[in-house]
């Protein structure tokens, strides 16, 4: 902060020792090669996403998005004037969508695939054959993008791996656009530092657009995000540690909720239980009608705050982070115990 070189200006598309690190960490973690010269540093993984999506989408385009979803994702493709196709896959799928269910929704106008492994909201993982199935899907249909957000790829649990499309089925890695960021590996979520590598068409298209936009992240940000990224990992592996034995506890005693069925996530810090059998049942004098009721009245009786499925795609789920304090975890659940006992 104290030298004047970072309080000026820089090219809009990053720091070189910024994006150096950032091939670098490609390199590594999603086992891909790329060049510093595919690489916008952005504010935010955010920005990346809706970069990522107005430089290939055009107007009437259609989008494969599997749901549950983030709650950016629809309005950065309608934002670019692209058409979101939901790919739904619910509880007993472990909340992925197969090969069947994506080419079930393909049409003529299908222009990219968004995937997000592991998944805000649900934490769900893909496997290595499940990622290889997908990718060998996407390279049997000509010009398909993908845009993959990576940005819990080092939050995962088990000994499993987020394994990148890219590094599986290489030969779609021209058409693919990975997007990361510090945020949550490195619980940096306000230096606002993300990501997005692109083939070189794709890239120069974000870099102009990105230099009207915004211009460069701040530099005291890209610093930071270099010292994470490039220094000493151990700290993050001790947050896993803790996210880890939270995750257990939080399926554990969300389990013991009646009309709760909470799958076991294998990364991200969320989990993500299915509450569809409340639906239509009278608790405590109310019957519900929908996952949001559930959300509210769980919000007035318990003051717990969870969100309900509606944010994220279909009703009748219920998002609970456990990027908080144990204590605070288990208070809020053995709530939930109560409430519903």
């Amino acid at each position: 902060m104290v030298d004047p070189k970072n309080h000026r200006y820089t090219m809009a598309v990053g720091l070189p020792e910024m994006r150096e690190a950032i091939v670098e960490k490609t390199r590594q973690d999603s086992g891909t090669e790329v060049k510093a010269s595919q690489v916008i540093v952005t504010n935010g993984g955010k920005q990346s996403v809706y970069q990522s999506f107005a430089v290939i989408i055009d107007q009437g385009d259609e989008v494969l998005v599997p749901a549950p979803y983030w709650t950016t994702y629809p309005e950065a493709i309608k934002l670019a004037g692209g058409k979101q196709v939901d790919v739904f896959a619910g509880s007993d799928q472990g909340y992925k969508v197969t090969v069947d269910q994506l080419e079930a929704h393909y049409t003529d106008k299908t222009k990219a695939l968004l995937l997000c492994s592991p998944s805000n909201p649900t934490g769900a993982v893909y496997s290595k054959e499940e990622i290889t199935a997908i990718g060998n899907w996407v390279a049997s249909k000509e010009n398909l993008w993908v845009i993959t957000d990576e940005i819990y790829q080092n939050l995962v649990y088990d000994g499993l791996k987020a394994y990148s499309i890219t590094e599986l089925v290489p030969e779609i890695q021209d058409r693919t656009i990975m997007v990361n960021g510090v945020a949550k590996s490195y619980a940096m979520t306000g230096w606002r530092l993300g990501w997005m590598i692109a083939p070189d068409d794709a890239a120069k298209a974000a870099a102009n657009l990105q230099s009207h936009l915004t211009s460069n992240v701040s530099n005291i940000s890209q610093r930071a995000a270099i010292a994470a990224i490039t220094g000493d990992q151990e700290p993050v592996k001790k947050m896993l540690e803790a996210f880890d034995r939270r995750r257990k506890l939080a399926v554990a005693e969300l389990n013991k909720v009646p009309g709760f069925v909470t799958p076991n996530p294998e990364g991200a810090f969320y989990v993500y239980p299915d509450v569809s059998g409340l639906i239509g049942k009278e608790v405590a004098g109310r019957t519900f009608a929908s996952s949001l009721e559930i959300a509210d009245f769980i919000l007035d009786e318990a003051e717990v705050a969870l969100v309900p499925g509606e944010a994220f795609g279909p009703s009748g789920y219920l998002r609970l982070s456990y990027a908080l304090g144990d204590e605070q975890l288990l208070e809020g659940i053995q709530r939930l115990q109560k409430l519903f006992a």
